[in-house]
């Protein structure tokens, strides 16, 4: 254990050594080797963490939303002065490049700053006179204790997105991040207790199923918030919810990009290039499958597209100059390359193959090159799956009718993309699609934090989105108050004016 560095559970404020002699290896991408040791939590250490926030939160709650706000402008602050530290940490345990390793800690800040509006986002509603002298009102009140169990492609944006808006809303949260990538979000529960967040209120917490199933099953833990594949998010969501807590579990995707004959090409080949193998593919919004509609449109796409994928060089992910870095772990690169097979026996013409790809220097990292299919069919199991790496499928389709059918009918619906310079084609292909979140000539359509996160069919289960304002309702319940009070004198004290401090 002393060759590698310890990576600890974070609970009331500070370091915790894992007390149940289980840990999990945490790798670096680039060369195969173990850099680390993770704590895994046994239910009791749960168990001990869900104690110390429900002590925790009602003080915290009953503290002013505008001085819990304090509290995230502040890390706001510590998040933008602790940038540089923050990426090259998350890059060396996930493996992408440090450019998008800043991208991802950017979202989750995005996210931070919304937060910092809690006294307007908590504000209820009111109704004077609904009857007579009866006045009717609202209140927004934090659930209690909450959880977040995050996936290993997003540690730092994903834990934001959850624990900001969360925290904010007066609960406190225990974070379950994926144990393949744990030191940021460790760090981020550090700069929160720095930016003045009281011991207590967010803890990390370590582990696998186990811990995932303490979670799920604790009676104190009052809502959860999971991403990850969609079995493992049906599965919370189910077990979750029999448990009677509020939970929104979002799943995998395989989202569309479709084409048009009058798109601008060149356009479209950089945002491909970009989302599909940006980060390795590694992202829930990557766009994997490109529809072109017609022929026609098919080959002046590729005749664009293939010296762009060609030009790619993935590389060390502290390298400035690779466009991406190596996937997260040996089983994953064996289970994309795998696909990659599958698309050649399924009969997809596999254009490009990255299988072979060898950084030098780095023989042992987890490395794929870019790689390409054209004659992608909807039937083949490599379509209907997510494979979660750098291959970009083309699925020729015949008119606009076919290629909108594809991803209003395949298992998942979190993003899909239209390319096009025809407002009504857009203005139709957005209002009917079968998907949660659309694009315009935008490749990545994640909304901006103010507005939500959250696919449709087996990319999400619940009914509540990520962030925005589902973010504040999913935090919060609401109690109202109807309230008639006796008629009399009115004291000389109602005209002392009361300050908030």
């Amino acid at each position: 254990m002393s060759a590698h560095r310890d990576i600890h559970h974070f609970i009331n404020g500070k370091a915790a050594p894992g007390g149940s002699n289980r840990f999990g290896d945490v790798y670096d991408p680039n060369t195969g080797e173990i850099q680390a040791k993770v704590a895994l939590a046994s239910v009791k250490e749960m168990d001990d963490a869900v104690a110390i926030a429900k002590a925790a939160q009602p003080a915290w709650a009953a503290v002013n939303p505008q001085r819990r706000a304090r509290v995230m402008f502040k890390f706001k602050q510590l998040l933008e002065e602790n940038m540089d530290e923050l990426a090259v940490l998350l890059s060396t345990e996930h493996g992408k490049v440090v450019a998008d390793a800043k991208g991802d800690i950017q979202r989750g800040l995005e996210v931070i700053e919304f937060a910092c509006g809690v006294p307007h986002l908590m504000k209820g509603e009111y109704t004077e006179g609904a009857g007579p002298g009866i006045d009717v009102y609202s209140m927004r009140q934090a659930l209690g204790v909450v959880a977040g169990i995050t996936p290993f492609n997003f540690p730092a944006m994903i834990p934001m997105w959850m624990f900001g808006v969360a925290i904010a809303c007066g609960n406190a949260f225990i974070l379950k991040p994926s144990e393949k990538d744990p030191s940021v979000p460790v760090r981020l529960a550090e700069l929160m207790t720095e930016a003045g967040l009281p011991d207590g209120i967010l803890n990390v917490v370590h582990g696998d199923k186990e811990a995932v199933d303490a979670i799920l099953d604790h009676p104190d833990i009052k809502a959860v918030s999971f991403v990850g594949s969609s079995d493992i998010a049906q599965y919370v969501y189910s077990r979750g919810t029999a448990n009677a807590k509020r939970v929104q579990a979002m799943g995998g995707a395989k989202n569309h990009g479709i084409i048009l004959p009058d798109a601008d090409l060149d356009q479209v080949v950089q945002d491909l290039v970009g989302s599909a193998y940006g980060s390795a593919g590694e992202r829930c919004m990557a766009l994997p499958v490109a529809v072109p509609v017609g022929d026609d449109t098919a080959d002046r796409l590729l005749e664009k597209l293939i010296p762009e994928i060609e030009k790619l060089t993935p590389g060390a992910s502290t390298d400035p100059d690779a466009q991406y870095g190596p996937v997260v772990s040996q089983a994953h690169k064996d289970k994309v390359e795998g696909y990659i097979q599958m698309g050649v026996d399924e009969g997809a013409k596999l254009l490009i193959d990255g299988r072979n790809f060898k950084l030098q220097g780095h023989e042992n990292g987890y490395f794929i090159g870019p790689s390409l299919f054209d004659h992608v069919t909807a039937d083949m199991k490599t379509y209907q799956e997510e494979i979660f790496g750098p291959v970009l499928q083309i699925v020729r389709a015949k008119d606009l009718e076919e290629a909108a059918k594809l991803p209003s009918d395949h298992q998942y619906g979190n993003g899909v993309a239209i390319f096009t310079r025809n407002g009504l084609a857009a203005r139709e292909f957005a209002s009917k699609v079968n998907v949660g979140m659309v694009g315009v000539n935008v490749p990545i359509p994640v909304p901006v934090a103010y507005h939500t996160f959250g696919g449709w069919k087996r990319s999400s289960f619940g009914d509540a989105n990520q962030h925005g304002m589902e973010g504040v309702r999913f935090y919060t319940k609401i109690k109202t108050v109807t309230q008639r009070w006796p008629t009399g004198e009115v004291s000389d004290q109602a005209f002392i004016i009361p300050t908030m401090e």
